[in-house]
C-alpha cells in the first residue's frame, strides 16, 4: 500500500501532467470542498431556525388547545386538570378564554385578539419571559389590565398607563348583529414576543372575559404545554377523543406549523441540491483520470511488465481520485464547520458593516440568523461526498487495468 500510495501522488503531482487535466482536477477538489462547505453551513442554519423556533416561539404559544363547543365553556375543568396532569408529557396546563374584538384607542382601531387567562396557573408560562417583573405585578393587581403586544402598542400609539377600549361583537339569537360590547382596559404590560403575533395578540384577566363573554362555567378551553411539541398534534388529539364533554383541538402545527415545514422543505432541497453539486464535482474527477490514463498509457505498461497486477492499477488510480476527493472534503467540512460556529457574529459584523438586516423581528419571530452545528449531519456530509468520490473513481481505474503492454510499448 505504501508503493501504491507513492505512485498514487507522484502521479497526481507530476510535473509533466498536462495543464488542463491539473486545471480540472483543481476544480474537482474546490468543487466538493465548496459542495461540503454549503451543505453544512446551510444545514446549520436551518437547525438554528428549528432551534429557535422551539426554544423561542414554542415557549410562548400552547402546543394544544381544547376549547367547548357549548358557549358554557369547559365544566368541572378545575377536576380535568388535575386528572390531567398526572399524564408525564404534559409540561403544564392553563384554562383560557379567548376574545376576538377591535382594539380602540383614540381614532385608531386594530383587530385583536386578547386571551384571559389565570395569573396563578401563567407562572410557568414562557410568555412571561418577555414580561418585565415590574409589569407582571401590575397585570397580577390590576383586574382591567390587560397586557398588550409591542407591535399592536405600536400601530395603535399606545403607551404604558394608557386606558384602551375594547369593542367585542354579539350575535343576537336569530343571528343578527347587535351593538357591540364594550369594555375599558388598563394597558399596564407590553409583551415582545416577535414577528407577526406581536401586532394582534395580548392577554387580560381570565374572569373578566369570561364575565365579558357570557361564559358561564369560567373557562372556555384548556391550553397545553409538551415536553416534546412536535407530539402535540397526536397528544392533543388522544386527550380531545377522551375528554369529558364535545371540544374543538387545535395544536400549533395548525396555527404556526407552516414555519416549521417551510424549515423541513428547505432541509430536502438544500440536500438535493449540493449533493448534486458534489456529484458533477465528482464528474471532474472522472473527466481528470480519464485524461490522465490516457497520458500515463505509457507508464502504465511499464509497470505492468515490472509485475504490477491489475489490482495495484486500480488502486492506484482510485487512490489517486480519492486524494482529491478527501483534500476538497477536508477543506469544505473544516470552513464549514469553522463557519457554522461563527455564523451569528459574522451575519452581525456584515449586518452592522454594511446596515442590512438579513431578517426583520417585525415579520419573523427572531431578528438574527440562527445557527446550530449537528455533529453527525457534518460526517454524513464528509461520507457522502467520500463516497460519490470513490464511485467517480471506478470507471477511470479499470480502464488503466485494461491498458495492454505490448500495444503501447509497440507504439
Amino acid at each position: 500500500m505504501k508503493l501504491i500510495f507513492q505512485l498514487a501522488w507522484r502521479f497526481r503531482s507530476s510535473k509533466q501532467q498536462n495543464g488542463y487535466i491539473s486545471f480540472i482536477s483543481a476544480s474537482s477538489t474546490v468543487g466538493i470542498a465548496l459542495g461540503c462547505f454549503v451543505l453544512i453551513l446551510l444545514l446549520s442554519v436551518m437547525n438554528g431556525f428549528e432551534k429557535e423556533l422551539k426554544d423561542r416561539l414554542l415557549s410562548i404559544i400552547p402546543h394544544g388547545e381544547l376549547y367547548a363547543v357549548s358557549s358554557a365553556g369547559i365544566s368541572d375543568w378545575q377536576n380535568e386538570i388535575k386528572s390531567l396532569q398526572v399524564d408525564p408529557r404534559i409540561e403544564s396546563i392553563q384554562p383560557y378564554t379567548k376574545a376576538t374584538g377591535m382594539l380602540q384607542k383614540g381614532k385608531k382601531m386594530k383587530a385583536i385578539e386578547l386571551v384571559g387567562i389565570d395569573t396563578k396557573y401563567a407562572e410557568h408560562d414562557g410568555m412571561l419571559s418577555s414580561v418585565p417583573t415590574a409589569q407582571w405585578q401590575a397585570f397580577s393587581h390590576d383586574e382591567q389590565g390587560v397586557m398588550l403586544g409591542a407591535g399592536a402598542m405600536r400601530k395603535l400609539g399606545i403607551e404604558l398607563g394608557d386606558k384602551v377600549k375594547l369593542l367585542l361583537p354579539q350575535l343576537s339569537n336569530d343571528l343578527s348583529i347587535r351593538a357591540p360590547k364594550t369594555l375599558w382596559l388598563n394597558v399596564v404590560a407590553v409583551v415582545n414576543i416577535g414577528g407577526e403575533l406581536d401586532n394582534h395578540i395580548g392577554y387580560m384577566h381570565l374572569p373578566l372575559a369570561s364575565q365579558t363573554l357570557g361564559v358561564t362555567n369560567g373557562v372556555q378551553g384548556l391550553r397545553f404545554r409538551y415536553h416534546d411539541p412536535f407530539l402535540a398534534p397526536m397528544i392533543t388529539r388522544e386527550i380531545g377523543y377522551g375528554f369529558a364533554q364535545e371540544v374543538y383541538m387545535s395544536d400549533w402545527t395548525r396555527t404556526q406549523g407552516h414555519l416549521y415545514q417551510d424549515i423541513q422543505l428547505v432541509r430536502v432541497v438544500v440536500y438535493i441540491t449540493l449533493i448534486l453539486v458534489i456529484g458533477v464535482a465528482c464528474f471532474n474527477i472522472v473527466s481528470t483520470l480519464v485524461m490522465a490514463v490516457n497520458e500515463k498509457q505509457s507508464e502504465i505498461a511499464m509497470l505492468k511488465t515490472m509485475g504490477a497486477t491489475e489490482r495495484t492499477i486500480i488502486l492506484i488510480f482510485m487512490l489517486q481520485g480519492l486524494i482529491n476527493g478527501v483534500i476538497g472534503t477536508l477543506i469544505g467540512v473544516i470552513c464549514g464547520v469553522l463557519m457554522a460556529l461563527n455564523l451569528t457574529t459574522v451575519a452581525r459584523g456584515f449586518e452592522h458593516l454594511t446596515g442590512v438586516q438579513f431578517l426583520s423581528g417585525d415579520i419573523y419571530f427572531i431578528d438574527f440568523l440562527p445557527s446550530a452545528l449537528k455533529w453527525h449531519e457534518v460526517y454524513i456530509t464528509a461520507l457522502i461526498a467520500l463516497t460519490l468520490t470513490l464511485l467517480a473513481t471506478v470507471y477511470p481505474a479499470r480502464k488503466a487495468a485494461n491498458v495492454n503492454p505490448a500495444t503501447v510499448l509497440g507504439h
